[in-house]
């Protein structure tokens, strides 16, 4: 995907859910709020989604981009 698209698909998320794969597993969903061209996101009422369907609930963040491997926009 070319950087374009990605920044395209970020575009199209702001104010929807997404989900995001993080380096060493762990998966936060969570409302975009922005990001920025690092791929930096702000993320409001977000939740770390735990082993046997537990959810941590973490609030207003901002997820550093060198940190995200996957983001899934919203179907």
């Amino acid at each position: 995907m070319s950087v374009d698209m990605a920044v395209k698909v970020l575009s199209d998320s702001v104010g929807k859910v997404v989900l995001i794969r993080m380096k060493g597993g762990k998966t936060i969903r969570g409302i975009l709020k922005g990001y920025d061209q690092h791929m930096n996101l702000l993320l409001e009422n977000s939740q770390e989604l735990l082993e046997n369907n537990n959810i941590n609930d973490l609030g207003t963040i901002i997820v550093r981009g060198d940190n995200v491997v996957i983001i899934s926009p919203p179907a």
